[in-house]
This record gives C-alpha cells, sequence and structure tokens, in this order.
C-alpha cells in the first residue's frame, strides 16, 4: 500500500492497517501459476458505468494458494489479477479487496477462503486459498501510483514496466539479510555445541578434545559463519540501494531497477540455497542431537529451506538476473557504458593468469587477487553463456527455443555474478569496519574468499586462469583460516546477538550446560508423563 498505492488509497487505508483494524495480505500465487506473473488467472475486468472492477477465479487452477495469515486471519488483501480494461487483456496488476465482515470476521459473499493444511514448516502461518465468485470492488481499490485506470476506461502505464513489482523486490531484498540470520543461528548452536562438546583425543593418550578443535569439524562450521556474515553484509547493501531506488522513483526516475532487479533475484536464490545447505551442515556437525528437535536445527531448516520456492522459484530467479547479464554482455561488446555491477563484463579480451601469489605476501594485495579472479569467472560464464545462446539462435532456432537450451549456462552466470557481488559487499565492509574489529573481520573475509574460491576451483582451472598449483596454495590458505579463526569462533557467533529465547535450541544455549537441560528437555515430553 505505501509504495504502490495512490495518496487517497494510502490516506484511507495505511491509518486503519496500523491501527490494526485491518489486517492485511498478499495474494498473489495461485494454485495453478506461481512465478510465471505474466498467466495469472484471477481476472480483475473494469465496468466504467458503475466504475467498478469485476473481481473473478475463473478457474479451480485460478485459486489463490499460498498466502500467509489467509487462511483465518486476514479481512483484506492485496491481489494480483489480470487487469481488462474494455475487453482488452492489460496484464497482472494489483487490488485492494476486503474478504471478512470487519464486525464478524465472517467471509463476504462471493468470497471463499480458508487454510491449506499442514506443511513442512510455518504450520503457526495461516497460509491459505481464496476464490472469488465475479465480486464488485471500487474503481479506486486499484493500487495506481504507477499504473492507473481513469473513471472513463483510460489506461495509464507505468513509466517503467517492472514498477508494478516493486513489492517483490522489497520482500527478496530483506530475505537476504533475513536467510543470512538464519544460517547465523544454526553456526551459532554449532558452534557452541562444538565448543562444549568433547569426543575422542588429537594427541595419542591425550585427554578428550573439544570437537571445535577437529579440523573437519572447522571446516564444516567456519564457512557457515563466514557466509552468514557475507550474506548479512550483502543485504545490507541491497536494503540500502532499494531505498535509494524509492528516493529516485518518486522523483520519476527509474534507472537503478533494472539492476536492482536482477542483483536481488540472483541474491534470493544464492543465498536461500546456500543457507539450506548450510544449516543442513551445521545440524549434522552437532551429530545425534542434531536430529533432535531440541536443538532447534530440524525446525530451523524446515522454516529456511521454504525460501528457496517461495518470492520465485530459484531456478527462474537465476534466468532473471541472467538476462540482465545478457543484455550487459552485448552493450559491453558495443562499447556501452554498463552499471557499476557489471562493469567487469568490459574487458572481454584474451584470457589472462590469475594474479593470486602462490608465496604468502600481502593480505590486501591477496584479496584483491582473489577478487579479480572471481571477476574473470563471473565474466567468462557470462560471455560463454552468451555465445552459447547466440550460437543456436544462428544455426535456426528461435531466441526463446535457443534459451532454454542453454539456461543451465545461463544459471552458472548468475550465479557466478551474484557470488562476486558477495565478496565485493564483504570487501568494502571490512575496508569500511572500524579498527577495533577489522583484523578478525578480514581473518574471516579470507576464510571466505578462500572457501569461495576452492569451491569453485572448477571453474578457475578450467581456461587456465589458475594452475594446479595456485589451487593448492588456496585449500592451504583455507586450512590456515580455521585454525587463526578457531580462538575467535565463539566470539564470531556471540556477536550475533541473539538470545537463547531467539535460538530455541537446547544446544546452542550461551551457558553452555547443555547436557543437564537436555534431560529436562526430554523428560517434559508428553510420553514421560506416564510411567506405562
Amino acid at each position: 500500500i505505501e509504495f504502490q498505492a495512490d495518496d487517497e488509497l494510502a490516506a484511507e487505508i495505511i491509518p486503519r492497517a496500523k491501527a490494526h483494524k485491518i489486517i492485511g495480505t498478499y495474494a498473489q500465487t495461485e494454485m495453478g501459476h506461481g512465478t510465471n506473473l505474466r498467466e495469472l488467472e484471477t481476472t480483475a475486468a473494469y465496468d466504467k458505468t458503475t466504475q467498478e472492477f469485476i473481481i473473478n477465479t475463473p478457474t479451480r487452477s485460478a485459486t489463490k494458494w499460498w498466502p500467509g495469515n489467509l487462511g483465518k486471519m486476514a479481512n483484506y488483501a492485496v491481489v494480483a489479477c489480470q487487469l481488462y480494461v474494455d475487453g482488452k487483456k492489460i496484464g497482472p496488476h494489483n487490488f485492494l479487496v476486503q474478504l471478512r465482515c470487519e464486525k464478524t470476521h465472517k467471509p463476504l459473499p462471493g468470497i471463499t477462503v480458508g487454510d491449506i493444511g499442514p506443511k513442512m514448516a510455518y504450520n503457526t502461518t495461516d497460509n491459505g486459498f481464496l476464490a472469488f465468485d465475479n465480486i464488485r470492488i471500487p474503481r479506486k481499490q486499484m493500487l495506481m501510483k504507477h499504473a492507473k485506470v481513469s473513471p472513463d476506461g483510460v489506461y495509464t502505464a507505468p513509466v517503467h514496466a517492472k514498477l508494478n513489482y516493486g513489492t517483490m523486490v522489497h520482500v527478496r531484498a530483506h530475505m537476504v539479510h533475513s536467510h543470512g540470520q538464519l544460517l547465523a543461528t544454526a553456526a551459532i548452536v554449532a558452534t557452541r555445541y562444538s565448543a562444549v562438546r568433547r569426543q575422542g583425543s588429537i594427541e595419542k593418550g591425550g585427554p578428550e578434545v573439544q570437537i571445535l578443535d577437529y579440523q573437519t569439524q572447522q571446516h564444516r562450521i567456519f564457512p557457515q559463519i563466514a557466509r552468514a556474515y557475507a550474506m548479512m553484509f550483502a543485504g545490507d547493501e541491497i536494503r540500502d540501494l532499494y531505498a535509494k531506488y524509492l528516493e529516485e522513483v518518486d522523483k520519476g526516475q527509474t534507472d537503478l531497477l533494472p539492476n536492482l532487479h536482477a542483483i536481488t533475484s540472483g541474491l534470493k536464490s544464492v543465498v536461500t540455497f546456500m543457507a539450506g545447505l548450510g544449516i543442513e551442515q551445521c545440524r549434522m556437525a552437532c551429530g545425534g542431537h542434531g536430529y533432535s528437535d531440541a536443538s532447534g536445527l530440524p525446525k530451523l531448516y524446515g522454516v529456511q529451506v521454504g525460501g528457496c520456492t517461495y518470492e520465485g522459484e530459484n531456478m527462474v530467479m537465476l534466468q532473471q538476473t541472467a538476462r540482465y547479464l545478457m543484455k550487459a554482455v552485448k552493450s559491453a561488446a558495443q562499447g556501452k557504458p554498463l552499471s557499476h555491477s557489471v562493469a567487469y563484463l568490459t574487458n572481454q579480451s584474451a584470457v589472462k593468469k590469475s594474479a593470486i601469489d602462490t608465496e604468502r605476501g600481502d593480505i590486501l594485495k591477496e584479496h584483491a587477487a582473489i577478487l579479480e579472479t572471481l571477476e574473470h569467472v563471473a565474466r567468462r560464464l557470462a560471455i560463454d553463456a552468451a555465445r552459447l545462446w547466440e550460437a543456436r539462435i544462428k544455426a535456426g532456432e528461435s531466441k526463446e527455443r535457443a534459451w532454454n537450451g542453454v539456461t543451465v549456462e545461463m544459471n552458472r552466470a548468475s550465479r557466478a555474478h551474484t557470488r562476486l557481488f558477495m565478496a565485493r559487499s564483504f570487501h568494502r565492509r571490512v575496508l569500511s569496519s572500524p579498527s577495533s574489529v577489522r583484523t578478525v573481520l578480514s581473518d574471516l573475509l579470507s576464510l571466505y574468499l578462500h572457501y569461495e574460491c576452492v569451491d569453485m576451483a572448477h571453474h578457475l582451472l578450467e581456461d587456465g586462469h589458475c594452475s594446479g598449483e595456485q589451487i593448492r596454495h588456496l585449500k592451504s590458505r583455507l586450512y590456515e583460516d580455521l585454525t587463526t579463526l578457531r580462538p575467535n569462533a565463539v566470539s564470531l557467533v556471540d556477536s550475533f546477538e541473539q538470545s537463547d529465547r531467539e535460538l530455541n535450541s537446547v544446544l546452542g544455549r550461551r551457558d553452555g550446560n547443555v547436557y543437564e537441560a537436555l534431560y529436562e528437555w526430554a523428560k517434559n515430553s508428553e510420553l514421560n508423563y506416564t510411567d506405562v
């Protein structure tokens, strides 16, 4: 409402919403369509004789499905519908629709609404279904800050075709930081528990050691700590960029939107996928106790992994980024200026060797060399994908069919571009951090960069940009980073500042009293209320 409604509707609705007289939800996803907004089936046909929109659910697959708080809580919804004016399909637009009586909370006539049932997680949220039977709403309840329909039925398009997608960009921008926090939660639990748990000895006949002293445990957990920081730093940058975008839109400027849409799409996909993998690594790092609900990790995973699907299916999100990259590759080849995030594509010359020094030297120079290497990988994958696409078109395929034939390579390019953005963001944050924390953050950045390079080693080696010796050096440096970070590991996760209540984990409690708490948790099981 704040970002897409005109002043009249916003003035009417926002004060009531803030006073909790209106409980709202956003109803976009349908049973038969999710990511492909252009084919949503719910219709909003304008009747200029009454100056009303007729909202209808024409098929079963057009039923709205999944919106949070829809099943029982919400009494209003912003509903994404296909707009029709004079029988002509305009495309998806948003409309404010009252669903329930404000006094009785019963569904209004023509409204069918309910809960969709149990899910993998989020079962305290009443995700719902919603269908309309030709209900009518006033014209003013179309969200008309950007696109408009006049009383006599004249449609005015927004200045930018994707301005009505602003809500999705907003949500994705915030998802980057929030999923970094979810990974941070898992890293806190795994790190603290690993500092408490003692198992086996490193020296023959020696005392049992904290399992956090084992290199394999460090290799499992420490990169997740680094990635959590990287995600939150990237999330901070994106939220700032989104705020700047809103300021510019209010001035009628939309130059930031294509880049913002591309990077938030890529980050949404990469961050949610990485966070899911990282949480599962942290769960397994806690051994058998990590499988218990007492750890909080199974529930955390269930909550987080939904992010790989909602707000845009991850494979499709990567293709959104890829389309932006393909335009940038073409512009770079034509010598046109590029936005800062894709300026690295301008250098499309022959392969050059990585500047990563196999001798340990200045850490700042090493960081710069690694960032250049990540730029090279992102550039090569984007250019290679563009050439493959172009080759299929020249061979006689349509642009659309050719695109479908190279989407795996397109998605690889998108991931590399996104991971480069995250690495740069982390690097910028370290350089601007106070001296009191810069050393430890620089150590964490080193681990992050070395880990990402080793994880992408096949891309570094593929065209000879890096040598086998350089990859071995990066692995060696990564193992050194694990040792360097070991003394600060608990402090690094403590700095996420999550309370025991927020963690909701017996294993991750701050006081380390894990075993007594685990025993008490088990005793409180309903199965133990009786002895038989």
